[in-house]
């Protein structure tokens, strides 16, 4: 489905991440697989992709840097002379009550979440416009639509993260770009793990379809954004939360 694409999935050493990336080099794509902090993770998920038979390779860069991120960008599109596929998924949390939520948590999350999307974006268009094509898949949230307490930066950013979506793809659309965002709920990764299992039930009650979703639901429409059958796609936020978002 991606055979002869190269594909960039940001922050895919972990979770949601290193499922897409997985996903995508099983379907043909060669991934490029950035990480900021765990070299081991990252290359462990190439490694994963090159024993199935597919292509991987691993990139270090802190996608909250401007001029980092250009040269990541950069340097993928001189090695392989095109780039289809952008996964702006980095993210982290800093989770904390509005009235105790510090300035450093408060901008840790929008550096990393919005404007690391908007780097990678911004890097990656003058590519995209020139060889008419190509496929950017941003993460939001469910938070990102409906708020949620003790979470504003995140919120924040991935609403911000949505508006931006549907600019760029009003700005792109013309040269064969498409631009959409993933909304996911609450699903099942190290994260959700470290849960107990009484969180765990509160929070499936609290889910019409009463349970978690998987890496896996959300890798699947990752899968189908980037390929040519949702070339008529774009500034679109697609939920994957078992309906908890339904708007």
């Amino acid at each position: 489905m991606l055979k002869g694409k190269v594909a960039l999935v940001t922050g895919a050493s972990r979770g949601i991440g290193r499922q897409i990336a997985l996903t995508f080099g099983m379907a043909g794509a060669k991934v490029i697989v950035n990480y900021n902090g765990s070299e081991a993770a990252a290359q462990a998920v190439a490694d994963e992709i090159i024993s199935k038979g597919g292509s991987a390779e691993i990139y270090q860069c802190n996608v909250a840097d401007f001029a980092a991120s250009k040269t990541m960008i950069d340097t993928i599109i001189k090695e392989n002379g095109h780039l289809d596929i952008l996964v702006n998924n980095a993210g982290i949390t800093k989770d904390g009550l509005m009235m105790r939520m510090s300035e450093a948590d408060f901008d840790a999350v929008i550096n990393i979440n919005l404007k690391g999307t908007f780097n990678c974006i911004r890097h990656v268009s003058r590519q995209m416009l020139k060889q008419r094509g190509g496929r950017i898949i941003n993460m939001a949230s469910v938070v990102g639509r409906s708020g949620n307490a003790g979470q504003m930066n995140y919120a924040a950013s991935k609403a911000g993260v949505i508006g931006m979506t549907m600019s760029a793809a009003k700005e792109l659309a013309s040269r064969g770009v498409t631009v959409n965002a993933i909304a996911p709920g609450f699903i099942q990764t190290e994260m959700t793990d470290a849960l107990s299992d009484d969180v765990k039930k509160s929070i499936a009650a609290a889910i019409p379809m009463g349970t978690l979703g998987t890496t896996e639901d959300v890798a699947r429409l990752a899968l189908f954004l980037a390929s040519d059958d949702a070339k008529y796609i774009t500034g679109q936020t697609i939920s994957v939360d078992g309906g908890m978002y339904m708007g």
